[in-house]
């Protein structure tokens, strides 16, 4: 595997993971508070965090590529010696990863197959809460070590379950009429600011800390294109939505709603990449043509499974 699939293989890994594993925290949280906007959704909540298993498998090429991706898996000097021996270290990366995806996929599995109680559902977003605070830091910032953020984990899990929102909003269940289209409407207005006042906020603190190494991190994507980049994330993925999303005709529209989540998701996939390619320097082009081609072969495999299970389901229920 070259270092630009590998690179590409990371990248396309994350953003395929983001709607299964949000999907998942939707599927928990309705299970304890229930609302109609959960069984509107459940169409499509449901097949796409069946599909966890497959990026808990696909988590194998992260971890067969960490030299090719990490620079303190290259060489352990480049980070504190402390901290390669007690957290940024091969063995206690890929244990950290495989605990938490799967996690994630025994959590998927109790939800559907209707064995996952209210008790359940409430250790399982704990569970979520705890690990979802460590993976991103390991998957996305460990890319460069010297840079550190709090609310880096938080911001993660609201893109994830926006990326499940706008899926499902693209998507259009039959559920989603004129009654339930506004739920879905509020919960993605509700997720978007959350995720723009994390970003923002994230942003300010780190303007005002001033200190070297986060002051590196946004000058490396102050280069060109990324700022570029960064505005069309928020303008498509964020500033645009949001006021769509104030207008009562679109609110109540599933084919509005549609756009909208169409709009969110390709902010959030320009996003991801002004996260992650800044760190590889000039070699980013060729990973980000690596990570599209990766993308849709994997959006292909998901809809093979997801086609293949629900067979497999038919001819079980009428066996």
């Amino acid at each position: 595997m070259t270092e630009a699939l590998a690179r590409g293989w990371l990248l396309a890994w994350i953003a395929f993971g983001a709607a299964p594993a949000g999907s998942l925290v939707l599927l928990l949280v309705h299970r304890i508070t229930g609302g109609r906007w959960g069984e509107a959704l459940a169409p499509v909540l449901r097949p796409v965090a069946a599909l966890l298993p497959l990026v808990a498998l696909g988590f194998l090429g992260v971890a067969l590529a960490l030299p090719a991706l990490y620079p303190w898996a290259a060489d352990p000097g480049t980070v504190k010696p402390d901290v390669a021996a007690l957290y940024l270290n091969p063995l206690l990366f890929v244990a950290r990863g495989a605990v938490a995806l799967l996690g994630w996929s025994v959590l998927a599995w109790l939800v559907l197959a209707e064995r996952c109680t209210r008790l359940v559902a409430g250790l399982g977003l704990a569970f979520y809460g705890l690990t979802i605070s460590l993976v991103p830091v390991d998957w996305i910032l460990s890319l460069e070590p010297r840079f550190t953020s709090s609310a880096f984990g938080a911001g993660f899990a609201l893109n994830q379950i926006l990326a499940a929102l706008s899926l499902a909003a693209v998507a259009s269940p039959r559920g989603l009429d004129e009654r339930t289209a506004p739920d879905l409407a509020n919960l993605l207005l509700a997720i978007l600011l959350g995720v723009l006042y994390v970003g923002l906020m994230s942003y300010v603190v780190a303007w005002y800390g001033d200190l070297p190494p986060k002051a590196a991190y946004y000058l490396r994507r102050a280069a060109e294109p990324y700022p570029g980049l960064i505005a069309a994330s928020v303008a498509a993925g964020g500033l645009l939505p949001f006021l769509l999303l104030l207008l009562e005709a679109v609110r109540r529209s599933p084919g509005a709603l549609r756009l909208v989540g169409l709009l969110v998701l390709v902010g959030l996939v320009l996003r991801g990449c002004w996260l992650v390619l800044p760190a590889w320097g000039p070699g980013a082009g060729g990973a980000a043509l690596a990570a599209g081609l990766w993308l849709a072969g994997l959006v292909v495999v998901a809809r093979l499974a997801l086609r293949l299970a629900g067979r497999l389901g038919g001819r079980l229920r009428h066996a």
